[in-house]
């Protein structure tokens, strides 16, 4: 059996990747968001708010459970948050908090356990972050998420080196896959936004006018072709547009 526990599951790229991974006769999905929208039988939902992460850390222990028929488990780290949209200076600091703690520490305290419950099983075992080209380049109006998110490639990074210090490196896997320009609701946030706090506003008006941003299905399907074939990655950090 393959069991995947996929964070941000009611919208977007997370709720494609159910759709996706239920595809597979073999496959069980644990869930985790504020809302649930997805109703199958081979589905367990998990109403959770990943940013409360003093109620996270208390719960998550709870949220792996024995899994003595496992072929293949993945963990996949697809909540965040884009944040506001402003110059560092015009930003509410409490803004900060609720950004980190959803897009690094929420995924840092999963993993963290996940690895903990999990490193024993016999069955293949992958981490997925799903991580962008703003943790790799500055982009102004975005100083929070950029930063988030270039620490959780730092973190996917450092989380593999140990895995193959420890010599589990060869059944443990970790990723940090940034999935491109997709079509979600983080798009229409950035759409929304003044261009005084982003100047590369008109270029993703663009992308949606011209048509050029990714479906949330087709990144999914992306998705699957890594978790599918990990041998075939050999890098931590995975770029989607790339196959």
């Amino acid at each position: 059996m393959h069991y995947y526990f996929i964070t941000g599951t009611s919208r977007g790229i997370g709720k494609a990747l159910v759709e996706r991974v239920l595809q597979e006769d073999n496959t069980e999905v644990f869930g985790f968001s504020r809302k649930q929208s997805i109703e199958h039988a081979r589905y367990q939902h998990q109403e959770a708010d990943l940013a409360a992460t003093e109620a996270l850390q208390k719960e998550v222990a709870d949220f792996f459970p024995h899994l003595d028929d496992a072929e293949r488990i993945v963990l996949i780290n697809n909540a965040g948050t884009l944040g506001d949209v402003k110059y560092m200076g015009d930003l509410e600091n409490q803004g900060f908090a609720h950004l980190f703690n959803l897009n690094v520490s929420a995924p840092a305290i999963l993993m963290n356990q996940f690895i903990k419950t999990y490193r024993e099983s016999e069955g293949e075992k992958l981490i997925i972050n799903v991580s962008s080209g703003a943790g790799k380049y500055p982009v102004d109006g975005w100083s929070g998420y950029c930063a988030s998110k270039a620490a959780l490639d730092m973190l996917s990074q450092v989380a593999q080196m140990e895995l193959d210090k420890r010599g589990q490196g060869d059944k443990f896997k970790v990723y940090a896959l940034a999935p491109g320009v997709v079509d979600t609701n983080m798009q229409g946030e950035i759409r929304a936004t003044d261009k005084g706090n982003f100047s590369n506003l008109d270029k993703f008006l663009d992308y949606k006018n011209e048509g050029t941003l990714d479906d949330a299905t087709h990144t999914a399907e992306k998705f699957m072709e890594l978790i599918q074939n990990p041998s075939r990655f050999k890098d931590v950090l995975q770029d989607v547009r790339k196959y």
